[in-house]
């Protein structure tokens, strides 16, 4: 069996950018308004606890597909910005874009939503594509 050996520097910094990314995707300057209203979210709501809770749950969710996507990237051998997005793309197609149309379509949500929600996960995926084969 061949043993892989991962960076987990570099994983650890995928799932950092990913963070970050959602911050800054869900965050007033981008996407925060439509998304609450769609998914309702109210203003200045009590949830804090929930939402700390959601951020670290995040966080982990990071590290667990960046480790994830570490596997793939080293898999396929790409070791170039253009085959690392490549591999995120199809990671996302697959494992994102493909179950969450079905499910979006089935709970009637809008469209906007979903191209707010998996328009992260394409930057993301990527992003962490990237990032994993020229950091390897």
């Amino acid at each position: 069996m061949h043993h892989l050996h991962f960076n987990h520097l570099a994983i650890l910094a995928s799932a950092i950018l990913q963070w970050l990314l959602g911050a800054i995707w869900y965050s007033p300057v981008l996407f925060a308004k439509p998304w609450a209203a769609m998914v309702g979210i109210t203003p200045g709501g009590s949830k804090k606890n929930a939402m700390i809770a959601g951020m670290i749950t995040s966080f982990v969710g990071s590290l667990v597909l960046s480790f994830v996507l570490a596997h793939l990237i080293l898999w396929s051998g790409a070791t170039t910005a253009a085959w690392g997005a490549l591999i995120g793309f199809i990671a996302w197609a697959g494992f994102m874009a493909a179950p969450f149309s079905a499910s979006y379509i089935y709970e009637g949500r809008p469209f906007k939503l979903f191209a707010i929600n998996l328009g992260y996960w394409l930057v993301a995926l990527v992003a962490t594509g990237i990032l994993l084969a020229l950091w390897h």
